[in-house]
């Protein structure tokens, strides 16, 4: 079961959220057959979203990750639920590219680099809350940075990984989004920034060790507090009923037309791949 830790440290000027997401990419990308490049581009986004789903207050409120870039992977759609449970999907699931000189995957190139990132947040209130940044270079987790620092106006650093093994399941997953709050200086940003690039990817650290342990090393020196932790998973929420409802919003003249073919018509669910039959007198 993957795992969230939320954190604050150095007397309550800076806060954390860490989580272990290594069990929900992979079953993203057993559910969707992802190519290893899709993987570590979706994995990277859904893990944030997870982390941005966890941080809101309501039961039922919820959020959504966009990322459009332009790129071959198309459109990657995340969504988590307020405890962390995420689901996800990449429009063009199974694209694969070159590796780059440096022998990573080439994210920025599924991703693409000319697009927005745009997250929803669904607070159960009259209208979501929308905010958009234009991405920063694909690479998903310096994309995150910017929408914090922009968009929440709180200086922010993300780092999200994935690493994925020779048969292309995923032996490592997570990240975190550290922040600073209101009152702290410039010595206190600095020495957490120092201890930020000391701590390199953080899959080096999940690929063995635990999130708390990676909450620790970034927070080392600052004496961190743990808040809260709790388990999280890839889940779906979709129903027959949920189905049938967005049918109901097809155009009249469509429907009619399915029903006189007298088929059973069949949809399949974009999270999770689950098939949902519907014959005629169910479309009336």
């Amino acid at each position: 079961m993957d795992e969230i830790i939320r954190a604050i440290a150095a007397n309550g000027m800076i806060r954390m959220t860490a989580i272990d997401s290594r069990n929900m990419v992979e079953r993203m990308r057993e559910i969707h057959g992802m190519s290893r490049v899709v993987t570590a581009a979706a994995g990277r986004t859904i893990t944030a979203a997870s982390i941005i789903g966890s941080s809101l207050k309501g039961k039922n409120d919820s959020v959504t990750v966009r990322i459009n870039g332009g790129g071959p992977a198309g459109t990657i759609l995340c969504v988590s639920d307020s405890e962390g449970n995420a689901r996800g999907y990449a429009a063009n699931s199974r694209v694969e590219l070159p590796l780059k000189p440096n022998g990573k995957l080439d994210v920025s190139g599924a991703v693409g680099t000319h697009g927005m990132l745009t997250v929803i947040k669904d607070l159960n209130l009259k209208e979501p809350y929308v905010g958009s940044v234009e991405l920063v270079s694909g690479e998903i987790a310096e994309d995150f940075t910017a929408y914090f620092t922009s968009s929440e106006q709180i200086p922010s650093a993300c780092a999200l990984g994935v690493l994925i093994g020779h048969d292309g399941s995923v032996c490592a997953a997570g990240g975190y989004v550290v922040q600073l709050l209101p009152g702290a200086d410039e010595e206190l940003a600095a020495s957490l920034e120092q201890s930020v690039l000391q701590i390199g990817a953080v899959t080096s650290v999940l690929n063995g060790g635990s999130v708390e342990d990676l909450v620790q090393m970034v927070l080392l020196g600052f004496d961190p507090v743990l808040l809260d932790r709790r388990s999280v998973s890839y889940r779906c929420y979709c129903s027959k009923e949920k189905v049938l409802a967005a049918i109901s919003g097809i155009d009249r003249k469509e429907l009619d037309e399915m029903r006189r073919e007298a088929e059973p018509i069949e949809v399949t669910c974009q999270f999770c791949d689950k098939v949902y039959t519907f014959d005629p007198e169910e479309l009336a």
